[in-house]
């Protein structure tokens, strides 16, 4: 994963090789497959550059169905599926070695007057009074901080409290919930295409992780086998991606080795920007093996 902002704004910055067909290059990284943020990231950024101006995206669904190499780059074939007067939908592959190991569809939409309401933000504490992810990982893995923040060091995050450690309110009906603050760490350009695409890159990196809240392990734990299958968001509103957004998370059911994850991403000011749902592979190994 990128290890600055300047080294994020690189990954999602693609080489344009063909018509409709890009290249993503790789950060250094000690992961052992591609962070599924950053090929949800970089598939957004090849679709958005196949669209014209004025045409935001407002939705998309995608499977990752293959572990990404890191030591590869990644090509991303657009297929213009449609051009209408007020949408337009793309399909990114993403291949390595001749596979597709991600599928996207996005559907971008022009700007229109209409019906508005949204649900009320939650009460939280303010990101400066907030752990650091690293802070809190370090207390529940004994891992120093600076070895899980290096890893995402292109994003400020903050833990905003989690429905087993505290922080968030009892609510029985929910008894798998996690909020995090986040942005970009440093200034990012005006363009509001890459504020969406820095979204996408930052949606997938906490939320399968409130599907292990309730069973008192963590992404990266030994013996447990974690990975992202599909993924989902909608945009509502404008945003910067470079200023707080609380990411309040909850999961409402994990069976069969797999969770299922669902966040809604608000802005200081308690405005609704964007919704994401996930589901993922949580497996426990029973070998015991990392």
């Amino acid at each position: 994963m990128p290890r600055s902002l300047d080294e994020l704004l690189d990954l999602l910055d693609l080489e344009q090789i063909e018509d409709n067909l890009f290249r993503g290059r790789q950060p250094e990284t000690r992961l052992q497959r591609v962070f599924g943020g950053q090929v949800a990231g970089q598939a957004l950024v090849a679709a958005s550059r196949t669209v014209e101006p004025g045409r935001a995206v407002h939705s998309l669904h995608a499977y990752f169905l293959l572990p990404g190499d890191t030591n590869v780059p990644i090509v991303y074939d657009v297929e213009r599926l449609r051009d209408g007067r007020s949408f337009s939908t793309r399909r990114t592959v993403a291949r390595q070695h001749g596979r597709t190991i991600f599928y996207m569809s996005a559907s971008f939409h022009v700007s229109e007057a209409g019906f508005d309401h949204q649900d009320v933000a939650p009460d939280v504490p303010a990101p400066d009074v907030c752990p650091t992810l690293g802070e809190v990982l370090e207390k529940i893995s004994g891992r120093p901080s600076d070895t899980w923040a290096e890893e995402w060091a292109a994003l400020d995050v903050r833990y905003a409290g989690d429905s087993r450690r505290g922080g968030t309110p009892d609510d029985p009906d929910h008894p798998a919930r996690a909020r995090v603050w986040f942005r970009a760490a440093g200034r990012l350009p005006d363009d509001p295409v890459l504020h969406r695409c820095v979204l996408a890159y930052a949606s997938d990196l906490t939320l399968l992780g409130v599907t292990l809240v309730p069973h008192d392990t963590y992404i990266g734990a030994r013996g447990l086998q974690t990975a992202s299958l599909d993924h989902a968001i909608w945009f509502h509103r404008p945003f910067r991606a470079d200023e707080w957004l609380l990411y309040d998370q909850i999961s409402p059911s994990a069976s069969d080795a797999r969770g299922l994850a669902t966040g809604r991403l608000f802005t200081t000011d308690g405005s609704l920007v964007a919704s994401v749902v996930q589901e993922g592979l949580i497996r426990p190994r029973l070998d015991g093996a990392g």
